[in-house]
This record gives structure tokens, C-alpha cells and sequence, in this order.
């Protein structure tokens, strides 16, 4: 709970002047500050925005926000597992001779054989590099006595270089699992016995951004145009020691990371989707996004996280009401989905509606009247008061998932795109420059739109250096709004 500044004695004594009143109203909002302090209740992923690494190695169990399934854990009928089978004709084939019995000790070396008992090994071949060298003829005309040479293809520029799927690798291991340039390098020693420099890894990084440009630009116009609900969020990242903002924006088929120094609506231009955009846009309420004219909808998960921290901290039973009914509307909402149906009922939609407002109601009687103005000071509300003033002024945009089915309950798309971005921070740090930043947006943007679409992200990254990268079915054509 955020700390209040207490009143000092002239404050106070200016406070008794007012009357009984102002009195009453001071007392109350002390006694509000020692029944939190009296129960502490410190904000972790559960119970707030604040992301899991956050955590630590604090003791006790977080309580999810999912109901329970009533199903127990693991495979579900149905479930369709994954083993090593055999294979019907193996690579190759290692007898093992039977040479004497194992009772009388016969030889058995003339012995039919009347069966095979099998067990296959599967391993990995030595992998080493193949060099192919290409030899371009040089012929003299017998004619003219002019001196004619054969063409390299395109893709052999330079006397030596690396194919296109072991530069694939290097970006993979860098770009795709985060692995700093140094181990890079040692792991690429280490796998194929070759030897590479880190600025071999960096110039593969730099053709990767440069070669799926236009894969990222028709991604900023179709996360424009698209009317399926995009989700947007931040995330802070180190540049050259300087603290910038990584802005995500997705969709269930694509992804568009930019980095900007500013997190605000400055950075939100830079990337120039949301001042462009009309269509639903799915974030977690911050202020800068209500700039724009676009249809708003809020994330429900972060409201839950806020209704749990409200239950634990002050003990209000209207946060555990609407935590459930939240959890109500939205497994109804699934169930008329897994139904066939487009939207609720009528009825449906009444009765939901109006509970969520007798909930509401509820909460303002347990909260009780906003603490009244004085001249001395001016009260600070608290987090229940904050929130569902939010919820009230908000109602539409919180409950868009139940008047509209395209629209997400939450927006746990945009976190989970986030998500990696931290991954590789744990892993490798900040940025040296900010071109670096730049193209590792961009390789991401890539390979996240690719892994949603179904494609390896080491083939999205081969086809990228064969010239002809990976483009989803969502950027031809792009539908306007």
C-alpha cells in the first residue's frame, strides 16, 4: 500500500478548526492507515502488475486467478502422447551373433537363425562443415583472342563465405535463444568444429534486420488496418546503460516490437500503429493509450491480480464478488463460443451487466464516502477507492469481451510477447548501441510473427538468407478497418 503523508500539528489544528466534521473525516482516514499497516500485505505477480522475476525466492504459494477445472493433472483422455518409435527401415543395422548356447555351450555358429529381438539407437551424426567451391572457366576466343570468364552465381559474392543455413544458426543461437556473442562462438566450435569470430555472428544479425525489413513494415501496416484486436504493451530495456522502452504490439498472427528512449505516447507514435489505428486495441489501462482514438478494452487479468491484492490488504469481500463474477463472464462467454454462438442473449447480458453494477454499488457502501476536502490538505484516495473508480468510468471498455466476442478477455497475448524480450535481458543484458536494439526488434518482430503462423524459427531464418523471407498469410491481403 503506498505510503501517506501524515498531517503536521498545524495541519491538524487547522483541521479542528473546520469542525467536527473534518474532525471525524482525519480520524477515519488514520484509522485506515493502521488497519493496513497491521496487516501487511506485500505486492507480488499475484497480486499486482508486477512481473514474476520480481518475486525472488519468497516463500508461500501464489494463488492462480484460474477456477479450478475439477479435472486432475496431467494427460487427459484423449490426449494424444509423443514417444521414440521404431522405425521400419533403420540407417543402419549392427547383428549381434549368437556364437554358443548359453546352457550346454554348443557351438551354434551353423544355426539357422529363427528370430531378431530389436532395439534402435538414435544418435546424431559427426556434423562437419561441406565446403563447396565453385570454379569459374576462363576461355580465349580462338577468334578474337578476347579473354572470357564464367559467371559465380549471386549468392557466391566473395572468395569465401558461409551458406545460408549455417548463417541461419548463428542468428538462431544469437537472435532466437539469446545466447551472447562469445558462448555463440564456442558453441558453433564446439558443435561443428569451425571456428568462428563474434563479428562473423554480428554481420549475419545485421543481413537478418536488413533482409526482413519489408516483412516488419507490412507487419506496422497490417497491425494498422487489421480489425482483429491488437494488443499492446511496454517493457523497459537497457541501451549503452540508458534506460529505454521496448513497445510490443500483436495479434494472434503477428508480432511488431520498436524501441524508443521515451515509454509514454512519445515512444507510442514512434511506432506509429496506435495514432493510425481505429480498431479494438487490448492494454492495461495506462493513461497514455487513452490518447488515441482507437476502441479501447481493458486487460481483466490485471484487474483480478488488483482485486486479490484488495481482498488480502483490506479484507473486502466486494473484491472477492467481483473477482469470481469477472471469472463468471468470462466462462460464459467461452461457453456460448464452444457453443457456436456469436454473442450472449439478451438476457445474458442484462443479468450480467447488472450484477457486475450491484457489485459495484456493494463496494462503494464497504469503502465508504471519498474522505471530505480540507484546506489544509488535500486526502489521497485509497487503492480500493482508485480501482473502482476506475471500473466505473471504464465499465464498457473492462466488459467489451461480453459484447463483443472478438474482443480478449485479458490481454496475456501482449505479455507473453513481452515475455521474451525479458528472457534475453536475464541472459545477455542491455544493448551496446541502439542499432543493435533496433535489429534485434526487428529479428524478433520476425520470428515471433513465424512461430505464430506455424514456421520453425530456423527455417524463417534460412529463407531470410536465401533471399526470399517468410511473409504470413495476414499481410496479403491486409483488410481495412
Amino acid at each position: 500500500m503506498p505510503t501517506r503523508k501524515l498531517p503536521t500539528p498545524s495541519e491538524t489544528r487547522a483541521t479542528y478548526q473546520q469542525g467536527e466534521a473534518a474532525v471525524v473525516a482525519l480520524v477515519d482516514e488514520l484509522n485506515a492507515i493502521i488497519r493496513a499497516l497491521e496487516t501487511p500485505v506485500d505486492k507480488n505477480s499475484g497480486n499486482s502488475s508486477l512481473p514474476p522475476a520480481r518475486d525472488g525466492l519468497k516463500r508461500g504459494q501464489k494463488r492462480s486467478q484460474r477456477e479450478r477445472s475439477g479435472k486432475r493433472s496431467g494427460g487427459q483422455a484423449g490426449h494424444v502422447g509423443q514417444t521414440l518409435n521404431m522405425v521400419a527401415v533403420p540407417d543402419e543395422v549392427v547383428v549381434h551373433s549368437v556364437a554358443v548356447c548359453g546352457r550346454c555351450q554348443m557351438d551354434l555358429g551353423g544355426v539357422g537363425v529363427s528370430g531378431q529381438d530389436k532395439r534402435q539407437v538414435f544418435e546424431l551424426p559427426e556434423v562437419v562443415l561441406t565446403v563447396t567451391e565453385h570454379q569459374a572457366e576462363r576461355k580465349t576466343c580462338p577468334g578474337c583472342g578476347a579473354l572470357n570468364r564464367a559467371t559465380f552465381p549471386a549468392e557466391v559474392p566473395q572468395p569465401t563465405q558461409y551458406g545460408p543455413r549455417f548463417r541461419a544458426q548463428l542468428v538462431y543461437f544469437h537472435s532466437g535463444q539469446f545466447i551472447p556473442l562469445q558462448r555463440t562462438a564456442e558453441m558453433v566450435a564446439g558443435l561443428y568444429g569451425q571456428p568462428v569470430s563474434e563479428a562473423t555472428i554480428l554481420n549475419a544479425v545485421w543481413e537478418t534486420a536488413r533482409t526482413v525489413a519489408p516483412v516488419t513494415e507490412a507487419l506496422k501496416k497490417y497491425l494498422v488496418k487489421t480489425p482483429e484486436a491488437v494488443h499492446f504493451d511496454e517493457t523497459g530495456a537497457r541501451v549503452n546503460g540508458t534506460l529505454h522502452w521496448l513497445h510490443s504490439a500483436g495479434t494472434t498472427q503477428a508480432t511488431l516490437y520498436t524501441i524508443h528512449r521515451k515509454r509514454g505516447s512519445e515512444g507510442m507514435d514512434a511506432m506509429g500503429i496506435l495514432n493510425q489505428r481505429q480498431g479494438w486495441s487490448v492494454h492495461d489501462g495506462w493513461k497514455p493509450y487513452f490518447r488515441y482514438a482507437v476502441q479501447h478494452a481493458l486487460c481483466n487479468a490485471h484487474h483480478l491480480r488488483e482485486l486479490t491484492f484488495i481482498a488480502e490488504q483490506f479484507q473486502h469481500r466486494w473484491a472477492v464478488k467481483l473477482r469470481h463474477w469477472l471469472a463468471h463472464m468470462k466462462t460464459a462467454v467461452d461457453t456460448a463460443r464452444t457453443n457456436g454462438h456469436s454473442a450472449l442473449s439478451g438476457e445474458q447480458l442484462a443479468w450480467l451487466f447488472h450484477r457486475f453494477d450491484v457489485i459495484l454499488n456493494d463496494a462503494q457502501d464497504e469503502i465508504g464516502p471519498p474522505p471530505l476536502m480540507t484546506a489544509a490538505r488535500r486526502p489521497k484516495n485509497t487503492p480500493p477507492a482508485n480501482l473502482l473508480h476506475r471500473l466505473r468510468e471504464g465499465r464498457a471498455q473492462v466488459l467489451a469481451f461480453l459484447t463483443n466476442f472478438s474482443v480478449p478477455f485479458d490481454n496475456n497475448l501482449a505479455e507473453r510477447d513481452v515475455r521474451m524480450v525479458k528472457v534475453q535481458q536475464k541472459i545477455s543484458g542491455g544493448f551496446r548501441r541502439f542499432a543493435s536494439a533496433q535489429a534485434f526488434c526487428a529479428i524478433r518482430s520476425y520470428l515471433s510473427t513465424a512461430r505464430k503462423n506455424g514456421l520453425p524459427a530456423l527455417t524463417a531464418l534460412t529463407l531470410a538468407f536465401a533471399g526470399n523471407p517468410y511473409s504470413p498469410p495476414c499481410l496479403s491481403p491486409v483488410t481495412a478497418v
